[in-house]
C-alpha cells in the first residue's frame, strides 16, 4: 500500500496538529511533521496546505524578520483550525477503528 495516499487525506488535520502546538513557519512545518514520521511528506504539499487552511480561514499568519535570509511567514491556529482539527481527529479515529474492525484488530481502550 503506498502510505503517501493517506498522508494526503489526512495532511490537513496533520498540519493543524503541528502548528496548534507551536506556530511555524513552511519549512518548518515539513521538518515537524518529518520528525514526526511522516517522512515522505513533500515540501510542495505542505506549502500548499498551509495557504489552502490560511485561505480558508483555519490558520492566521504574521511575518518575522529574519536576519539570515528572507522574513519568515508563521503560521498559527485559530478557533475555526482548532474546530477543523477536532472534526477531523473525529473522522479519522472512526475511519481508523473501522478499518480496524475490518482487519481483526482489537485496540485497548487508553
Amino acid at each position: 500500500m503506498d502510505a503517501s495516499q493517506l498522508v494526503k487525506g489526512l495532511l490537513d488535520v496533520a498540519v493543524l496538529a503541528v502548528v496548534r502546538d507551536e506556530d511555524g513557519y513552511g519549512y518548518d512545518v515539513v521538518r515537524r511533521l518529518r520528525a514526526a514520521g511522516l517522512e515522505d511528506v513533500g515540501d510542495a504539499s505542505v506549502y500548499g496546505t498551509l495557504r489552502r487552511l490560511y485561505s480558508a480561514g483555519a490558520l492566521t499568519s504574521y511575518v518575522v524578520p529574519s536576519d539570515e535570509g528572507p522574513h519568515r511567514k508563521y503560521y498559527a491556529i485559530n478557533d475555526r483550525g482548532r474546530s477543523v482539527l477536532e472534526d477531523g481527529s473525529k473522522t479519522w479515529r472512526a475511519f481508523a477503528d473501522t478499518v480496524d474492525g475490518v482487519l481483526g484488530i482489537s485496540r485497548v481502550a487508553a
